[in-house]
């Protein structure tokens, strides 16, 4: 097998497809990112990169805070849907029929749909061209309890999470080993 080279670009996939949720109860809204991951343990640290031009943008930089909600492939349209019409043209709870819910720490509204939503801080905003990463500590995460198993822990097999991949949105597959697997020793 060979490689072939090509330009420097952006094909780290799969990624995850999320919606954040910004504004408030009352002026909210949601933008699908695909920029979006982990930064640090602790304290519980995640970033999400918005271009300046979106909407959202202001909504975030001027309230310090947003909600990552965890997409499905039930959540699969609404997703793509949120991230080509413009909040400030719609609604975009309204129009895809979703739920706002309430909070524990920040201003914005989780998405009741989602199976996870993560409240975050915003710490650090870093502006890197084309985008801006907000650096966010992570306040709470809220899960839906119809995915948490008998040990008390998420069960992420049952929600259907989708990622997205060079322009297209795929269901992710079945579990194939857990941390340490590989060096875990076979019971004889």
């Amino acid at each position: 097998m060979s490689k072939i080279m090509w330009k420097p670009g952006t094909f780290e996939y799969p990624i995850p497809a999320v919606m954040v949720s910004c504004g408030d109860m009352e002026k909210s809204n949601i933008i699908t990112v695909a920029w979006t991951g982990i930064l640090n343990t602790n304290p519980a640290m995640v970033y999400i990169s918005v271009r300046p031009t979106r909407y959202s943008y202001n909504l975030i930089k001027e309230q310090g805070e947003f909600i990552i909600n965890l997409t499905t492939k039930d959540l699969a349209r609404a997703t793509d849907w949120c991230g080509v019409r413009s909040g400030e043209k719609y609604d975009k709870f309204k129009e895809m029929k979703l739920h706002r819910e309430k909070a524990n720490f920040v201003k914005c509204p989780m998405i009741k749909e989602s199976p996870v939503s993560i409240e975050c801080k915003v710490v650090e905003t870093k502006e890197l061209g084309s985008h801006t990463m907000f650096v966010a500590e992570v306040l709470a995460i809220n899960a839906s309890d119809k995915y948490i198993d008998e040990n008390g822990a998420f069960d992420i097999s049952k929600c259907d999470l989708i990622a997205y991949a060079n322009g297209g949105y795929y269901a992710l597959g079945k579990k194939i080993g857990k941390f340490g697997y590989s060096v875990q020793k076979r019971k004889k």
